[in-house]
C-alpha cells in the first residue's frame, strides 16, 4: 500500500522536473539557470508532505530547508570552482561530498529563525561575489539524448520516495533538509558537463545563485505562514515568492548581479 500511494506522487513530481532543464539547451546560461532553480522539485515534495503531516511539521521542515538552502549555495560554489579545472566525476563528487558533510554538521545544531537567516546571509555573501565572474560562457547547445528526461525523472522520483517515505521516522528537521537536496543542479551537471564542458556548466550554476536567494525567502514564507494560515495558503505563497523573484531577476537581467 505504501508504494501504491507513493508511485503517483513520484510520477507527478517527475513530470514537473523533466521539462525544466530542457530550457537550458536553447535559452543560454542566464535563463537556463533561472528556470533550473524554480521550485520544481522541492515544491511538489512539500505538497505531498502537507498531505501527510500537520502545519507544525511543515513549518519546522521549512525552517530546516532554509538552513539547507545555505548549504546548497555553497555546494554550487564548490562545483563552479572545481569544474573550471576538473572533469564531471571529480567536480560533482566534491560538491556532493561537501553538501552531505555540511548537512551532517548543521543538522546537529538547534536552529532558530534568526540563526537560519544569518547562515543564509553569510553563505550568499560568500557565494554570490565569488561566482559572479563565472556567469558568462559561450557554448553550442548539444543534441538532446532520449535518456536525459529519463535520468531527471528517476532522480526526482528517488528524492520524493526518500523524503516522503522517511519523513515520519526522521522528523521535520532532516525531512526539510532532504526536501531541498540539489537534485535539479545535480541533473544539470550530469547532463551538461560531459557534453559542453565544465566552465559552461559552471556558468549555468552560477546563474542559479541569485535564484537560490529567492528560494530562501520562499521557504521563509512557508515557515511563517504554515501555522497561522494553513498548509495550502503557505504553499501558494512560497511558490508565488519563488516565481516572482525569478521573474524580477529576468526583468533586470541587463543590470547584472
Amino acid at each position: 500500500m505504501f508504494w501504491i500511494e507513493l508511485a503517483p506522487r513520484m510520477l507527478v513530481t517527475a513530470f514537473f522536473l523533466v521539462g525544466a532543464p530542457a530550457v537550458a539547451y536553447r535559452a543560454g546560461v542566464l535563463l537556463g539557470g533561472l528556470v533550473a532553480i524554480l521550485p520544481i522539485s522541492a515544491w511538489p515534495v512539500y505538497v505531498f508532505l502537507a498531505l501527510e503531516h500537520d502545519a507544525d511539521f511543515l513549518a519546522a521542515s521549512a525552517l530546516a530547508s532554509r538552513v539547507a538552502n545555505a548549504v546548497t549555495g555553497l555546494f554550487a560554489l564548490v562545483y563552479i570552482l572545481i569544474a573550471q579545472v576538473r572533469g564531471p566525476v571529480v567536480s560533482l563528487a566534491a560538491a556532493l561530498g561537501f553538501w552531505f558533510l555540511a548537512i551532517f554538521t548543521v543538522r546537529s545544531f538547534h536552529w532558530t529563525l534568526a540563526g537560519a537567516l544569518a547562515l543564509n546571509a553569510a553563505a550568499y555573501l560568500i557565494a554570490l561575489p565569488a561566482a559572479r565572474r563565472f556567469r558568462s560562457a559561450q557554448f553550442r547547445p548539444p543534441a538532446r539524448r532520449w535518456h536525459d528526461p529519463l535520468l531527471r525523472a528517476c532522480l526526482v522520483a528517488a528524492l520524493v520516495a526518500t523524503v516522503v517515505g522517511i519523513s515520519a521516522r526522521v522528523g521535520p528537521t532532516l525531512t526539510g533538509m532532504l526536501a531541498v537536496f540539489p537534485i535539479v543542479l545535480t541533473s544539470l551537471i550530469l547532463i551538461f558537463h560531459p557534453r559542453i564542458g565544465g566552465p559552461p556548466t559552471a556558468a549555468i550554476l552560477a546563474n542559479t545563485l541569485p535564484g537560490l536567494v529567492g528560494f530562501a525567502f520562499a521557504v521563509l514564507g512557508l515557515h511563517l505562514a504554515a501555522v497561522p494560515f494553513g498548509e495550502a495558503a503557505a504553499l501558494v505563497l512560497a511558490l508565488a515568492v519563488s516565481v516572482g523573484w525569478n521573474l524580477t531577476l529576468w526583468a533586470n537581467r541587463h543590470r547584472g548581479w
